[in-house]
């Protein structure tokens, strides 16, 4: 595996710490980063990357020969136009989600695409940064429990209103909770069901909680079917203050044999550590702790710029869950405080 020559711009989203972090742990090197501005995560990331130079101008990044690919986690609503003006300088992208916001970005990103070559890939970090996802996707290939017929995902967060920036209550900045947060569990719906196609039967966003931030969506909901099987998503910001992380994210795997459920981050008053799965077919009702599992989305994504392979996520799929997500997010009941 030859490591690749990075590039980041946009570190809107601390999400860039895990974008970049798993590619250097892999040998890649970073030659500059470049943001508008100094964002709540500049400090953070000053810490974990000291030895990464700050450019002034992303152009910079964008001319260098030498540079294969761009981080971007820029505020939601420029990722598109970030992607493709990267995309056209000859370089391939993992961005953070969502990597878009509407579907007019999603439709220029598809033609920047096809026009470039060039590979424009979603960091779905809910999949590729949970080791516990890894293992269940190989329990499900060795038929523990059966064909999957639906999921369940949970994706909860933690507000944290005093580090949030202006643009996180904005709408139109950071596309809505469902674009935003949710495309996580329509990827693994996708995933998990071997869906290449799904419909949206029904969506809804509401604010319940903070009626003073009218552009804020802290509760969405999708319920999502295709010729594989049925889904049901369910996202928010209501995390509280004493749970010892940001969110108890869960997914409950259904299939025709059995059943699991992977706590990702947080077993409460439970076990200790992350990546937990409890698993129940007609053989075992077990506890598995997940947490040593790999992480190949990153070394597969290095070997698809290497080789113009689609091994750690094809195309097809990314551009997929995004519309979705988007879809669902044009479509659904406004509730609450949005009514």
């Amino acid at each position: 595996m030859k490591p690749l020559t990075l590039g980041v711009i946009g570190i809107d989203h601390r999400h860039i710490f895990g974008q970049l972090e798993k590619m250097q742990a892999l040998g890649c090197v970073c030659k500059g980063w470049c943001t508008e501005g100094d964002p709540e995560p500049t400090e953070g990331f000053l810490k974990r990357f000291p030895d990464v130079p700050r450019v002034a101008d992303r152009q910079i990044l964008l001319d260098d020969p030498e540079i294969d690919m761009i981080l971007i986690a820029d505020i939601p609503a420029r990722r598109a136009d970030r992607a493709i003006e990267a995309m056209n300088a000859g370089k391939d992208i993992m961005t953070d989600k969502p990597g878009c916001t509407t579907l007019e970005q999603l439709k220029a990103i598809k033609a920047c695409v096809a026009k470039s070559g060039r590979i424009w890939s979603i960091d779905f970090s809910e999949r590729f940064e949970v080791p516990a996802v890894t293992l269940a996707a190989e329990l499900i290939a060795e038929g523990r429990i059966g064909r999957v017929i639906q999921t369940v995902g949970l994706g909860p967060h933690r507000l944290n209103r005093p580090s949030r920036p202006d643009w996180f209550f904005n709408e139109e900045a950071y596309g809505g909770i469902l674009t935003d947060i949710a495309s996580h569990q329509v990827d693994q719906f996708m995933f998990f069901t071997g869906s290449t196609d799904a419909e949206i039967v029904t969506s809804s966003v509401g604010n319940f909680a903070n009626p003073n931030n009218p552009g804020l969506q802290d509760y969405g909901e999708i319920s999502l079917r295709s010729d594989k099987g049925q889904g049901y998503i369910r996202v928010d910001w209501y995390t509280p203050d004493a749970l010892p992380t940001w969110g108890d994210g869960r997914l409950t795997i259904l299939g025709t044999e059995g059943y699991m459920e992977l706590r990702k981050y947080v077993d409460v008053a439970g076990r200790e550590g992350t990546d937990h799965i409890f698993l129940v077919n007609g053989d075992s009702c077990e506890y598995i702790d997940a947490s040593g599992a790999q992480l190949p989305y990153f070394e597969l994504l290095i070997e698809d710029v290497n080789n113009r392979t689609e091994t750690a996520m094809t195309q097809a799929h990314c551009f997929k869950v995004m519309e979705l997500a988007l879809t669902a997010q044009a479509k659904a009941t406004r509730l609450g405080a949005l009514r």
